[in-house]
């Protein structure tokens, strides 16, 4: 299997899923769990915890509101999982609450112009590849932006940020794997360093490093 990054969807052979539940005693009986992998519906990748076996790809899902929101951590052998493809904003847009529609369309605008077309992650993405109830009055927005971007990028994303109904949260991906939270690179001084998240670490990276001038999208 290709090298994986955070916010990676990964499908689960179902085949493979029973054997791997069995293995967990304190996941009986959890309603949905028994049958995730058989609905199609996929885990998602996180960053690997000290000690973590190395061989097995970390991955985890959260379960929604009305069932306590508990994270499920796993770590999955690499030949019971593939590769799946993200969920765009621009897909998820109709499992969304029309209430946040005007800022959705106002956030996909702004990646048009800058050539830039978000992931969703968090309860939008779970909402929409489930069609569970995972969104709620106070739920966050929680986008992946691929990088590199500018300051002009960000300052239109605070913009944005600052008339939303809902607290736009997120991460700007980096080449190798990486992402920073994009409050934090937008808050941050030429002459910062801000965190950085990786499958296997945290890094602080310099902000111009981060930044570039970007094109108009044609």
């Amino acid at each position: 299997m290709r090298e994986v990054a955070r916010h990676d969807l990964l499908t689960v052979a179902p085949a493979a899923w029973g054997p791997l539940l069995a293995q967990r005693p304190d996941l009986d009986g959890i309603p949905h769990l028994a049958d995730w992998a058989a609905r199609g519906w996929p885990v998602i990748v996180r960053r690997r915890v000290p000690g973590e076996d190395g061989a097995l790809v970390p991955a985890g899902l959260p379960l929604p509101p009305s069932l306590g929101k508990r994270r499920i951590g796993l770590a999955l052998p690499p030949e019971a999982v593939r590769p799946r493809r993200g969920v765009t904003l621009a897909e998820a847009r109709a499992t969304a609450p029309a209430a946040w529609h005007p800022v959705l369309d106002a956030l996909l605008a702004h990646g048009a112009i800058h050539g830039r077309a978000p992931r969703v992650f968090g309860g939008l993405l779970w909402q929409a590849l489930t069609g569970l109830s995972y969104l709620s009055a106070t739920s966050d927005l929680d986008l992946l932006w691929p990088g590199p971007v500018d300051e002009a990028f960000l300052d239109g994303l605070a913009g944005i940020a600052a008339r939303a109904p809902m607290r736009l949260d997120g991460e700007i991906g980096l080449a190798d794997g990486f992402a920073v939270n994009w409050r934090e690179l937008h808050a941050a001084g030429p002459g910062d360093s801000v965190l950085a998240k990786g499958l296997e670490r945290l890094e602080l990276r310099p902000v111009p490093a981060l930044l570039t001038a970007l094109p108009p999208a044609a």
